[in-house]
């Protein structure tokens, strides 16, 4: 009897040998597979933007400066080594939209958004591949518990979310943004692709300008910038909150903890950053100090708000006070939400930490808040996430000193806006030799794939301790 493989046409058993590698793959370890994905993403749109057709002159852009842009375009972060608005063809600009959605939702999450369309159902492994995509604790010390934001059974769920509220909430911003491009004078098709590329560029919290004035041009205009920080912030609360939202908008206090949280920290944070920036830049007339109080209060919210990782200013940053700079660093540093767009440790990540110094300064044993108890192993990957991250920040910005003999703190800016993927920058990208681009484009890439995940890649597989050692304690503090 001839073996069933051997029976099957040639194109049907190429197909399954190649499923049968791919499975493989997804087996071994999902987090490195998901830095595999992320390198080979970058790779290509590196290719695609070294072609001349992507460029504006028609010409071969510089190898260094294409593989930046892949990375900031995959990474959503928003710095550039070129001028983003006047370099790119049409081609090129369409490169970046389409780099940005795959970066912001995730690349694990996109291809089983895909494997979704394809077969119409989600195995369990597609299943605990977007599960660990959307919580880092899932791929860190496998199943979580019921204060998990999103359940396993759910995640077919989510990922329809992903895909609907991105596609709804760009195109909702895009047409309600048309009308302010209009009135700035741009013409009709022009107005039309502008104002979809801002949207896109908002929710994915990359912050790339299509046209070369940036947010000038719209700098009162309030309308315009408060849909940017809608935008941006929608982008910045995570998934996994905006479909606890949709499904659960008038029975708060069901919402998850990750949820109540989430938004709590994210809302003190913004808030506390406006309050700052406008005390600190108001005397300052290179930035806020030459308008009016009413003026100077908004620009400073729409900052605030753009240091979570949304990368667009209305004023220039170069220009700020020193410890402006010092508090955009740490707002820079914290980012938005678990499972979004932004970048950054998460804010979370800060009201875990935060919860528990309450605690032991109350001298109780557990994290509580919002009437849960949250459990140890919830900490012990906030402090590895906060430690890896200081530690990267630290080790870039000294190659970097050292490569571009700048100050510190324009340094330490623009490392820690490329480490949390928020696309401010101080002046520096633009002025890069080679080695630096590299430098920054690798911080990038690590802010990225989140220290959680090439944590997990690098012990994909755990031992089993049988033993426990005699426990004695250090001093501490």
């Amino acid at each position: 009897m001839l073996d069933r493989t051997e029976a099957l046409p040639p194109q049907v058993s190429d197909s399954r040998r190649q499923a049968g590698r791919i499975a493989a793959v997804l087996r071994s370890s999902p987090s490195r597979l998901a830095i595999l994905v992320f390198v080979a993403l970058i790779l290509v749109f590196t290719v695609l933007f070294t072609t001349p057709l992507a460029s504006a002159d028609g010409t071969t852009t510089h190898f260094a400066d294409a593989l930046f842009t892949a990375a900031s375009v995959v990474c959503v972060t928003g710095l550039a080594t070129v001028d983003m608005a006047t370099h790119w063809s049409v081609f090129g600009k369409v490169l970046i939209v389409v780099g940005t959605q795959i970066g912001a939702v995730g690349v694990l999450t996109f291809a089983s958004i895909l494997g979704l369309v394809v077969t119409r159902r989600l195995g369990l492994r597609a299943k605990l591949i977007a599960a660990g995509d959307s919580n880092p604790l899932r791929t860190h010390s496998g199943a979580v518990p019921e204060g998990q934001a999103v359940r396993l059974g759910e995640v077919g769920t989510l990922l329809l979310t992903v895909a609907v509220s991105t596609l709804t909430i760009e195109a909702a911003v895009g047409l309600l943004l048309l009308p302010s491009v209009l009135v700035a004078g741009y013409p009709f098709w022009t107005a039309v692709g502008d104002s979809f590329y801002y949207a896109a560029m908002a929710f994915t919290n990359t912050g790339f300008s299509p046209n070369a004035e940036g947010l000038a041009p719209f700098a009162n205009d309030y309308w315009f910038l408060t849909l940017l920080m809608v935008a941006v912030f929608a982008g910045s609360i995570g998934f996994p909150v905006i479909r606890a939202l949709t499904k659960q908008f008038r029975t708060p206090r069901r919402w998850p903890i990750h949820v109540k949280l989430t938004l709590t920290t994210s809302a003190v944070l913004l808030a506390l950053g406006a309050v700052v920036y406008t005390a600190l830049e108001a005397s300052n007339p290179r930035t806020l100090g030459d308008a009016g109080a009413g003026h100077t209060a908004f620009q400073a919210l729409f900052f605030s708000m753009m240091t979570r990782s949304g990368g667009f200013a209305t004023i220039d940053v170069e220009q700020m006070h020193g410890a402006s700079l010092l508090v955009t660093d740490m707002l820079m540093f914290i980012g938005g939400g678990s499972a979004s767009t932004a970048g950054g440790i998460k804010v979370t990540t800060l009201a875990v930490l935060f919860l528990a110094a309450v605690a032991e300064a109350r001298g109780r044993r557990s994290m509580e808040a919002f009437g849960r108890r949250i459990p140890s192993d919830v900490l012990r990957v906030a402090v590895a996430v906060v430690l890896w991250g200081a530690t990267i920040v630290a080790v870039m910005t000294i190659v970097l000193l050292q490569i571009t003999g700048d100050s510190l703190d324009r340094v330490l800016f623009e490392v820690i806006s490329a480490f949390a993927t928020c696309g401010l920058s101080s002046g520096i990208s633009a002025e890069l030799p080679e080695a630096g681009k590299y430098v920054l484009a690798a911080t990038m890439f690590l802010g990225r794939v989140g220290t959680v995940t090439i944590a997990a890649a690098l012990a994909a597989s755990q031992s089993r301790q049988l033993f426990r050692r005699p426990e004695e304690r250090p001093i501490v503090g």
